[in-house]
């Protein structure tokens, strides 16, 4: 198994996508597994929730659980399965259970 680390972001982590800021967040937790880039996830009180829409989109990762995806609603339309959230991760992982994260391909994902 890859060392996997979760630690608190330190500064502002700030989402915009579709001509909006989604989120931001002093509380975000950056996750840094060996071979992969770190991914910050954000709590869901500091996300605009109602610029999201639930996908029917699941995955599965041996080390973190089964993810499911969200929608970003911009104004020009969806940007399709651009979030997830791991809502019961394994326990190693257990700090991140219902932060979401984003693609930074498809969402500008930037800490302050």
């Amino acid at each position: 198994m890859p060392e996997i680390r979760v630690t608190p972001a330190e500064g502002t982590v700030v989402v915009r996508a579709g001509g909006a800021v989604i989120a931001e967040s002093t509380a975000a937790l950056v996750l840094e597994e060996d071979g992969y880039d770190p991914v910050f996830y954000i709590p869901r009180g500091d996300i605009g929730m109602n610029f999201l829409e639930a996908s029917n989109k699941t995955s599965t990762c041996p080390h973190k659980g089964q993810a499911r995806y969200f929608h970003i609603a911009g104004k020009s339309g969806l940007i399709r399965d651009a979030a997830w959230s791991y809502e019961s991760p394994h326990e190693a992982v257990a700090a991140i259970s219902g932060f979401l994260a984003f693609y930074s391909d498809k969402a500008a994902v930037e800490l302050l």
